[in-house]
């Protein structure tokens, strides 16, 4: 079984940085891509960030040039480094991993972890 366990979430100011962390643990092989995705109240679950086993990111438009992913494939670890928030990136932040098995690609997703930022 594969758990992904992040941390880094908080109450911050508007314009404040926080930095986001998500460490895979358990039975696997390897990972390929992983990724960062958020969900504010009454909305749907988006696509904040994501990267490849090989580093190759792709961000969605709402935090380009704000965000920065990476990735420590030793430590089985995506971080997500927050700058310059404001108050609509608050949201439930979720990690997720694309994982193989066999000749399959499984989703894995953490908990989630509460991002506030203050007007």
């Amino acid at each position: 079984q594969v758990q992904l366990v992040e941390s880094g979430g908080g109450l911050v100011q508007n314009g404040g940085s926080l930095r986001l962390s998500c460490a895979a643990s358990g039975t696997m092989y390897s990972i390929n891509a992983m990724g960062w995705y958020r969900q504010a109240p009454g909305k749907q679950r988006e696509l904040v960030a994501a990267i490849t086993r090989g580093g190759s990111t792709n961000y969605a438009d709402a935090v380009k040039g704000r965000f920065t992913i990476s990735r420590d494939n030793a430590k089985n670890t995506v971080y997500l480094q927050m700058n310059s928030l404001k108050p609509e990136d608050t949201a439930v932040y979720y990690c997720n991993a694309q994982i193989p098995f066999a000749s399959a690609s499984y989703d894995y997703w953490g908990q989630g972890t509460q991002v506030t930022v203050s007007s």
